[in-house]
């Protein structure tokens, strides 16, 4: 069985007094795909950045593939490659001398710096675009070409911090694609994403992150599945006065008002459950405007944890995500 190639005890980070990240733990295996799910200045961006060696560690211990962040933070960064969440591009260099700049830049031997580039364009598929310049590339293709350069110098984790952030949806597909085939080389890829289909599809693990703090680690199908077995969406003409009416039947785990209604989870196949429900609504003279019953998502798992949905978040918290 993998050891742990990422290990974070007690990781505190403030920005002007502002606490960022609060003195979260975890631990990524190697060899898997371990994500962040959370908002906007969830602290996302602030965590990588400290395992990256960007930040300063100011409280905690942080080991990537057994060297300590503070102590050794130069084989660390020998250790990673990262994909950040802004475009990171020298505008004239072409694809071709975009890699071998950095190849130079870790000192790779010149055949072998070559010979890595070739099959690094292959697999992002921009052998055909080595003569562009970076500046006529399209959104995706940055992205693949930023991700071609993180592997350059064969990393044992790649960092990609919202990497598919505002690429349109047949684009993301493709990165997911790529993400999947890097990891099945061998790479521990550790993601940060506000994406849940992201997360659900590419993770071995996600920890969810909100304010600062880890809410819950698992895998997509623990997470969903401590849900329970059905969830309700249930609209009605008074969301709070039908929430009290549902608050005491043994069928019903967590009841959670969203903008959409009232999310109940449910610990029972729904078929059987749903008409005492309506039943219950319709007996206090509540009328019910709509029903939907569907299996437990990521996005459900959201806001059992957080309280709220992550679409609606939308705050821009001190010192990035």
């Amino acid at each position: 069985m993998a050891g742990n190639i990422i290990e974070v005890e007690n990781l505190e980070h403030s920005f002007d007094g502002f606490r960022a990240v609060k003195g979260i733990s975890f631990s990524v295996r190697e060899g898997e795909v371990f994500s962040f799910l959370g908002p906007n200045g969830a602290g996302k961006s602030t965590t990588i950045n400290v395992l990256i060696t960007l930040l300063p560690l100011q409280h905690g211990t942080v080991r990537i593939a057994g060297h300590d962040v503070a102590k050794e933070p130069a084989r660390v960064r020998e250790s990673i490659g990262v994909v950040f969440q802004n475009e990171v591009l020298d505008r004239d260099l072409t694809v071709w001398e975009t890699m071998e700049f950095h190849g130079r830049l870790y000192g790779i031997p010149r055949d072998e710096r070559r010979a890595k580039i070739e099959e690094m364009l292959g697999i992002v598929e921009l052998s055909a675009k080595r003569n562009e310049r970076t500046k006529n590339l399209s959104g995706g293709m940055k992205r693949r070409l930023e991700i071609a350069r993180g592997l350059m110098t064969q990393p044992e984790v790649l960092f990609l911090d919202e990497p598919t952030i505002g690429l349109d949806p047949q684009t993301r597909l493709r990165m997911w694609d790529y993400i999947e085939q890097v990891n099945r080389g061998g790479t521990t890829i550790f993601l940060t994403t506000h994406y849940m289909d992201e997360a659900d599809t590419l993770s071995d693990r996600i920890s969810i992150i909100d304010h600062g703090e880890i809410v819950t680690t698992g895998t997509p199908d623990d997470l969903k599945n401590a849900l329970g077995e059905d969830v309700i969406y249930l609209e009605t003409g008074d969301n709070r006065a039908a929430e009290k009416a549902l608050g005491d039947l043994p069928s019903i785990r967590n009841i959670m008002a969203s903008p959409r209604g009232l999310v109940v989870t449910i610990t029972e196949d729904a078929s059987r459950c749903l008409p005492e429900v309506m039943d219950r609504v319709q007996r206090e003279g509540i009328a019910i405007r709509s029903v939907n019953l569907k299996k437990p998502s990521m996005d459900d798992v959201f806001v059992h944890y957080t309280g709220r949905e992550l679409r609606d978040t939308g705050e821009a918290g001190r010192g990035g995500g």
